[in-house]
């Protein structure tokens, strides 16, 4: 069971922002993750809140081991042209340490802000072809020097990215899905997966509904690989936490149970959001620490 964490990026890099990356390496994390949105929800919504892919430069200069990426980067406003470009300057910056989260993405704020008069916001279908199509010329621009493409919704045209990443044949994708198209994706060009459990159960389920729920995500997974022809036992699984009906934090026994519970459905990799004051993400930041200093070890006895 890999220890990860997330740290939102709505810190000054020169009043605590650098300190804290530095500190999520010391503590011996497998990864520091971000989320990579223009906004976030309330309170979030009106506070600081820095761009993503600057933000890990910045965290891949002042750390060396540990691994760094996004929880998740989406389709709102991306496209993969310039996304490709950003991703392979910053895995040469961070000497092949990125792993890109990638997913859907959803109705919220970064979902309305590029929409011109009249424009709707996509449909699910809609926001699945988008994704869909997303990933694949994502990958293409990763692993080749140069890449045409005419799509539906994306184009590219003469597209060089010389050299290339530095992991080979590109930096890895974690992809989140629940639904079986974006299941199927993660079977195809995932190498890893990522759920935060069903957001049905997380405010009024309980931690073994929600348990059921992941499970049940995870079968579906391995009839996806299946399909695929791939072992779904090879790929890693990710939960994000901080969306289930458990309390984790509570305590160091309260996450060695939580993390043990989840490892036997399949769960490979718990991330947990660094503590923020005043939000969802509030927790003993003492606590969180004991956590991330004691319970690997714990863990692996």
């Amino acid at each position: 069971m890999r220890l990860s964490t997330v740290i939102l990026p709505v810190r000054r890099w020169s009043r605590g922002g650098r300190e804290v990356w530095q500190r999520a390496e010391e503590l011996g994390f497998h990864a520091a993750y971000t989320y990579d949105h223009l906004s976030w929800r309330v309170p979030f919504r009106d506070g600081p809140w820095f761009g993503a892919v600057p933000t890990l430069t910045a965290a891949a200069a002042a750390t060396s081991r540990i691994r760094l990426g996004t929880l998740v980067t989406s389709p709102n406003f991306r496209h993969p042209v310039t996304l490709a470009k950003e991703l392979i300057s910053l895995d040469d910056i961070s000497d092949g340490r990125i792993t890109l989260g990638i997913g859907a993405g959803g109705n919220g704020f970064d979902a309305h802000a590029l929409l011109g008069g009249g424009e709707e916001p996509w449909t699910p279908r809609v926001r699945a072809n988008h994704f869909a199509e997303f990933v694949a010329l994502l990958d293409r621009l990763l692993t080749e020097d140069a890449v045409t493409y005419e799509g539906e919704h994306y184009n590219a045209h003469e597209v060089r990215n010389v050299p290339g990443c530095v992991q080979r044949p590109r930096l890895p994708f974690a992809v989140a899905a629940t639904g079986p198209r974006g299941l199927r994706l993660a079977a195809r060009y995932g190498q890893a997966w990522v759920t935060t459990g069903d957001p049905k159960v997380s405010a009024d389920g309980t931690p073994e509904q929600s348990r059921a729920a992941i499970a049940g995500q995870i079968e579906r997974l391995g009839a996806a690989c299946e399909a695929a022809g791939r072992d779904a036992g090879k790929l890693p699984k990710i939960l994000l936490t901080g969306f289930t009906p458990d309390r984790p934090l509570d305590s160091v026994d309260a996450f060695v149970d939580f993390a043990g519970r989840h490892a036997e459905l399949g769960i490979d990799e718990l991330v947990l959001h660094w503590p923020i004051d005043g939000t969802i993400f509030e927790a003993d930041l003492s606590v969180f620490e004991r956590i991330a200093a004691e319970a690997p070890a714990q863990l692996t006895a």
